[in-house]
Formats: C-alpha cells, structure tokens, sequence
C-alpha cells in the first residue's frame, strides 16, 4: 500500500479522508489509502520524519503545524518560502521532503469566482499558517491588506513580513477572511470571539471561513443574512485538494468525485 493522510491537533473534523479516497478510487489507485494522523504539537516533527519510512508519500497538514511543517521540509515551494507556512508535504524517493502551500491558490480561485480581488480593502482575520496564505494571496492579487490577531504582536510581524497592515479594530472590508479557529465550533456565536459586527458585511462584499465545522459557522450565516457572499472551508478544501493530489499522484484530480465526497461526508 501507498499511503497519504493529513496531520492536525485536532482532526477527527477533517473530512479530507473521505475526499481523497474517493479520489483515489475514482482515478483507479486501489492500493493507495489516504488516513488522519492526530499528531500533538511535541509529536509532529518526529513522527512525520517516520512516515516515509511507512510507506507514505504525503501528507496534508492543518492546524496547528503549518509553520511547523515548513520548517521541517528539506526543500520548500516559492509560495511556501514566501508564505512562511505548508499545508502540503511531498516525501520524493530521494528521501527528500518538499514543502509546499497550496492554501494560497485554493483561497484565491474560491474568490476569484466571486470577484476579481485587485483593488478592493481585505482584512484577515488570525496570525497562523491559514492567515499567512491568506494574507500573501490577497496581496499578490492587488488587493489592499489589514490584519487583526488576538495577539497584537503577532498580527504586525506578520503584516509587516507579507506587505500588509496591522490593525487594533478591524472596520469594513470587500473581502474578510476568517483564519481563526472559531469556525470549528459554529455554536460559538463568533462576534464573541471575533472583532466584528454585524455592519462589517455589506451586499456585495466576500466573506470567508477558511475552516469548517459540523456545521456552517454563524459569521457566515450573518454574512449571508447581510447579502455578503460567502465561502466555507470545504469549498477551500477540495481547491486544495485538487492540488495536493495531483502533486503527489501524477494524475489529474476528479474534482466531481471529490466534491461529492465532501458534501456527503457526515459531519463528526
């Protein structure tokens, strides 16, 4: 068997097992398996140095490991240099492991759907690995960046590196961004947790959760009650996947497959 999987703490969420094996079957390998690794923080570097060893050839990876992950990588794409985060890890035969982000391109083809990002304000809502591709996306295509954290220190650094703005209180934007981890709990009434009210969402502009739930979050069910677009993580994960998987595969990924896969999976 050849195997794939996905690391995170927490996991049991993901509903990237479902997708990828079907992926799998649809393209015709039976003897690959794609699985979820819970992996605490302390574990993540040891254990996913093992899995090469395991028969894997990638692996996917989520909160909290992204940063983690790549500096782990002997080798890191451009996007993921420049992001300074990997959601896509590649074992090569050589025994290399190539870092890659593939959160960027997925976040920016959800949006480009919607609207076209040049020119309009964005606000990015966290400091992690799913902010940081976030953050450079948007920038690299035009749009003008503000970035709340929590943590203040946390939010300027990471503007400051990716050519965005720091931001105490967030205000109005075409384009916000959730890279939080609010969305996995959507009975958690976010305006709560996040600095937003219900005025920061206006028809026409785009709202996002780059996470996702048992359920669609309340920011996007108040985003949506505004007459914002809006976009859920899972339509950001089958972006993602589709490049994960033809990276490590070689083969084109059945996109239909995956979505149906997705959209079917009971929720945890």
């Amino acid at each position: 068997m050849i195997y794939l999987g996905v690391c995170g703490w927490p996991v049991a969420h993901s509903r990237s097992p479902a997708m990828h094996n079907a992926a799998l079957r649809a393209a015709g390998l039976a003897d690959w398996e794609y699985l979820a690794l819970p992996l605490p923080p302390e574990l993540f570097v040891e254990t996913v140095s093992a899995l090469p060893a395991a028969g894997f050839r990638g692996v996917n990876v989520t909160i909290p490991h992204k940063e983690a992950a790549l500096a782990l990588a002997d080798e890191a794409s451009p996007a993921a240099a420049a992001i300074g985060a990997a959601n896509t890890l590649t074992f090569e035969r050589s025994g290399a492991i190539v870092a890659d982000n593939t959160d960027a391109p997925g976040l920016l083809e959800a949006i480009r759907a919607r609207m076209d990002p040049a020119g309009r304000s964005a606000l990015v809502l966290g400091a992690g690995g799913a902010a940081r591709a976030a953050v450079w996306a948007l920038a690299g295509a035009g749009a003008t960046v503000e970035v709340w954290n929590r943590t203040p220190a946390r939010a300027a650094a990471l503007a400051e590196e990716l050519g965005a703005r720091h931001v105490a209180s967030p205000g109005a934007a075409d384009i916000v961004v959730n890279a939080t981890s609010v969305g996995l709990e959507p009975n958690i009434y976010p305006f709560k947790a996040l600095p937003l009210k219900a005025d920061t969402f206006e028809a026409g502009s785009c709202v996002i959760d780059m996470v996702y739930g048992s359920g669609e979050s309340r920011l996007l069910e108040a985003a949506r009650s505004r007459g914002a677009r809006v976009i859920d993580g899972l339509e950001i994960l089958i972006a993602q996947g589709v490049a994960s998987f033809e990276r490590w595969t070689g083969k084109m990924a059945p996109r239909q497959a995956m979505r149906e896969a997705v959209t079917q999976s009971p929720s945890p």
